[in-house]
């Protein structure tokens, strides 16, 4: 049975550029489903077919059991949508942005208005509830926007690189909110191009390139491809490399790479924290001083680089859709209220 959110054989182009290239996803219901990849890489325009805001060339698609071509309406009553920049009306207060989203879908003004201050509350904005938009920070509207999105509580939420351009403290306190989100129950989508937030908040993870998903699974999964824990060494003198190297190899269980400008060598292991102690009196025993030592897994962007030869950086978008910020999400929540 297809889960909360399906997509089989989505294709979506934009005159001669194939954004989407057969895409299938399946997220079950009251998880998290990270779509990884840098920009250009076909996660917004998934996004924008999933939420109706684009009719795909070709494909099956469903969300909540809804059919999104067949079901538009139905669908929009039944996903929230955050995307990547804050969708508010400047010009209105905190508490009559959310107020205006409840009466949009047709809340009775009394409910609206327990709706927002419930929400206020929740995401930390009730002390600026009453102050107009434009006078909060990038973090504090980012918070109202996602806060809008959940007025009528969705069973099923897309967040489209939520957290871009937010500080640190900003993004850890949306970090938590999406977990309790989904403790709740509710299904999320969730596009980043920021490894650590696919590590910390999603259950499954799918990486985006091209218009195409290349690799599935967990985190953990994803890493074991490209192999397990990894000794690295940064020794004092640069003559020691030599020696350091078949020291290392005595322990490895694959080729050590050096890094001669660095003073570095890496050698895949086992053993854990054991074999590091090991490996550090070994060192000390053949006179090696070590500047660094320490033992660490693969991280998501050493995935992202053996699959695809490079890293997640940053790309221009290029694939014809309108990604103007008020366009994009604007007409989501006017949609969604018909």
């Amino acid at each position: 049975m297809p889960g909360a959110i399906y997509a089989e054989g989505l294709v979506k182009t934009f005159g001669d550029v194939k954004a989407l290239d057969g895409v299938d996803l399946d997220v079950p219901e009251g998880t998290v489903l990270g779509l990884l990849g840098p920009n250009g890489a076909g996660k917004t325009t998934a996004v924008r077919c999933l939420t109706t805001l684009l009719r795909p060339d070709s494909g099956k698609l469903t969300v909540a059991g809804l059919d999104v071509l067949k079901q538009p309406n139905e669908v929009r009553r039944s996903i929230g949508l955050s995307g990547q920049f804050a969708a508010v009306d400047e010009y209105l207060t905190g508490r009559e942005n959310l107020q205006m989203v409840g009466q949009l879908y047709q809340m009775k003004a009394k409910a609206a208005k327990a709706r927002a201050d419930e929400l206020l509350d929740q995401f930390n904005l009730a002390d600026a509830a009453d102050r107009t938009a434009k006078t909060y920070s990038g973090g504090m509207r980012r918070r109202l926007d996602l806060a809008a999105a959940l007025v009528v509580s969705p069973p099923v939420m897309f967040m489209d690189e939520p957290t871009t351009g937010l500080d640190p403290r900003n993004r850890q306190m949306l970090w938590e909110v999406i977990k309790r989100l989904v403790s709740g129950g509710t299904t999320l989508l969730l596009t980043t191009q920021y490894l650590e937030e696919a590590d910390h908040l999603a259950h499954d993870i799918a990486v985006v390139d091209h218009g195409k998903v290349i690799a599935r699974g967990t985190s953990d999964q994803l890493k074991a491809r490209t192999g397990g824990e990894r000794v690295e060494v940064v020794v004092h003198e640069r003559d020691h490399i030599e020696v350091a190297s078949e020291v290392l190899r005595g322990f490895g269980k694959g080729d050590t790479t050096v890094e001669e400008h660095t003073r570095k060598l890496t050698v895949p292991v086992t053993g854990g924290a054991k074999l590091l102690a090991e490996v550090i009196r070994e060192l000390d025993i053949r006179g090696i001083e070590i500047d660094d030592i320490g033992l660490r897994r693969p991280t998501l962007d050493d995935v992202f680089l053996s699959l695809t030869g490079h890293l997640a950086e940053e790309k221009t978008e290029d694939n014809g859709a309108d990604t103007t910020p008020d366009t994009k999400d604007r007409k989501h929540k006017k949609e969604a209220a018909k």
